[in-house]
């Protein structure tokens, strides 16, 4: 490899927010690391896994922006998913052996009338084939070694549950969820509520807190762009806040808060504020207010506060 060839792929700080379309097949982890390599990034995550035959919003955090990832995480999640009724399938989605086909039968009231039982707070059983773990190895380990294991029942919210379509068995709902909601679930319930049985044909995630999917780009986009276009695609840290409240602290003040220290503020008390420093967009870190007093809880670095203002 020659010295120039070297110098291209070096690693170097990144710091940011980029929302990826990720593509049919690919896994997270995978479009984790193809856009790590397009730009060269030291350090990256990203904010909750889609299956691989899933599409849609990826967030993928960069640098500084790794240290709210776990807001993403957290955040309400939007869905468009496409149910296959009277199919069952051992995986509860495309991917499995098909189980039994059923007739369907039910009309249009019927299936609005099915679907409205799922909006609200619900009870969901996680599936077998899922990342979730059990005595330190995932679901799906078990599962493929024909191993079943008791899973309990959490509470998940389906704030909204849309018909944006019904033709020839296949349903699918514009779905907005609360974090740790199993869209496969929920299919495989709404079709053994309607009694011929579903699985999920198709899904893709539209939103992700404040973060849409019509503001992603495609990996072979990306691909084709040069280092600055790529660059210019970040989104900062504070992406990820944005439905927070902002509050405003003066220099002197701001230069206290990054170092961890207490701050007392005229301001409510709130669970999740993002916080600035006196220039425009110097944003610092997240924090609550308790009791008149600000609370850091994730803080920039001054050398990460001045990296993102430089690119600003």
């Amino acid at each position: 490899m020659t010295e120039a060839r070297k110098q291209r792929i070096q690693r170097r700080p990144v710091h940011g927010v980029l929302l990826l379309d990720k593509p049919l097949g690919l896994s997270s982890n995978d479009a984790l690391q193809k856009a790590k390599w397009l730009l060269r990034a030291e350090k990256g995550g990203h904010t909750g896994t889609l299956d691989p035959l899933a599409t849609g919003l990826l967030p993928l955090c960069f640098g500084a922006g790794t240290k709210f990832s776990q807001v993403s995480l957290d955040a309400d999640k939007g869905y468009l998913a496409t149910l296959n009724l009277g199919v069952t399938t051992t995986t509860g989605d495309a991917e499995g052996e098909v189980l039994e086909r059923r007739e369907v039968t039910a009309t249009r009231a019927q299936i609005e009338a099915v679907v409205a039982k799922f909006v609200g707070e619900i009870d969901q059983v996680p599936p077998m084939y899922s990342a979730l773990k059990h005595e330190g190895r995932p679901l799906y380990e078990y599962a493929r070694a024909g191993i079943h294991i008791e899973r309990p029942s959490r509470r998940v919210t389906i704030h909204r549950a849309d018909i944006v379509g019904f033709d020839n068995a296949l349903l699918t709902l514009d779905v907005s969820c609360s974090k740790g909601t199993y869209i496969r679930t929920l299919a495989e319930d709404i079709g053994r509520e309607l009694g011929c049985g579903a699985s999920l044909a198709a899904l893709r995630r539209t939103k992700s807190g404040p973060l849409t999917v019509d503001r992603a780009v495609s990996l072979d986009a990306l691909a084709a762009m040069n280092e600055v276009e790529r660059e210019a695609l970040l989104h900062p840290p504070d992406s990820l806040l944005a439905d927070w409240p902002a509050l405003s602290l003066d220099g002197d003040e701001a230069a206290r808060f990054l170092t961890g220290l207490r701050r007392r503020v005229k301001a409510q008390d709130a669970e999740n504020v993002r916080v600035y420093g006196p220039q425009p967009k110097a944003f610092l870190g997240s924090a609550h207010i308790k009791s008149g007093e600000l609370i850091a809880d994730r803080l920039l670095s001054p050398q990460e506060v001045e990296s993102l203002l430089s690119a600003a």
